[in-house]
């Protein structure tokens, strides 16, 4: 068994700072959370009460079962707000400072692009773009080492599902090239 002195310690230069500013507290988080929860449990109930709750000569309707599981999700959701306006559960903790919503965006942003690329590149050349972008930017590592790594990982993956899969994958304008 190693010794405590012996553990690696890596620091990160670009860590967030203990003292940047809170941007969101716990209990805000949870109380947004425990909405969104309930606006969905109240939306999908709609629907699947639409859809029939009640019971037909050959069982349950479409929407019964997940009308109630809808039912259980608003009363936990309700729960939950109760509980946190009510208590003292999460007062004043911090959920998210400054620096760790911009680490956050970091990762965020580039890949609701990549997800929006995806549409008129294709999964490959997005994914390239992605990982190339993440390597360089993120990582700092030297451009030529990002590209041969984001195009190797495209090529991995086009081999993988296109030619030893044969999946349909989302291609962009360069599949014509090709003539497919």
């Amino acid at each position: 068994m190693a010794s405590p002195d012996s553990e690696i310690v890596v620091e990160d230069p670009d860590a967030p700072e203990d003292q940047s500013p809170a941007v969101a507290s716990s209990r805000a988080i949870e109380v947004a959370t425990y909405v969104v929860l309930l606006g969905l449990a109240l939306i999908l109930g709609y629907d699947n009460y639409r859809s029939g709750i009640g019971w037909a000569s050959d069982g349950p309707k479409s929407g019964y079962f997940p009308f109630y599981l809808c039912l259980i999700l608003a009363g936990a959701s309700l729960w939950g707000i109760g509980r946190v306006i009510f208590t003292q559960a999460a007062a004043g903790q911090v959920f998210l400072t400054r620096d760790q919503l911009r680490r956050v965006l970091q990762v965020f942003v580039p890949t609701a692009v990549f997800c929006a690329l995806m549409q008129w590149l294709g999964l490959y050349v997005a994914s390239f773009l992605l990982v190339t972008g993440f390597m360089r930017f993120i990582g700092r590592i030297a451009w030529w080492k990002s590209i041969v790594t984001a195009l190797v990982f495209s090529v991995a993956m086009f081999v993988t599902f296109d030619l030893a899969f044969d999946v349909i994958m989302p291609k962009g304008p360069i599949e014509a090239l090709f003539g497919k």
